[in-house]
């Protein structure tokens, strides 16, 4: 099996309580938060590709194309 590379960043935004709720329970389990991430991350790209994930698995989800610029249905987002 190939190995994995890390060297894309990945930043989130979360409610402090649940970060520290998710630390200490990734630390009762005697791992670090990012090996949790990435075993959760692999777990969505399974069920939504429907096969192990491979690094050499370059095959992504069918997307709907992006709407074109003067679009009318572009999305108005609430402020």
């Amino acid at each position: 099996m190939t190995q994995e590379i890390r060297t894309a960043r990945l930043t989130v935004l979360i409610d402090p309580r649940k970060k520290a709720v998710f630390e200490r329970l990734c630390a009762e389990e005697d791992a670090v938060p990012s090996q949790v991430v990435r075993r959760l991350l692999r777990r969505y790209i399974e069920e939504r590709l429907g096969k192990p994930w491979s690094p050499e698995d370059v095959s992504m989800p069918k997307r709907k194309a992006p709407a074109r610029a003067g679009s009318k249905s572009r999305q108005i987002r609430p402020r």
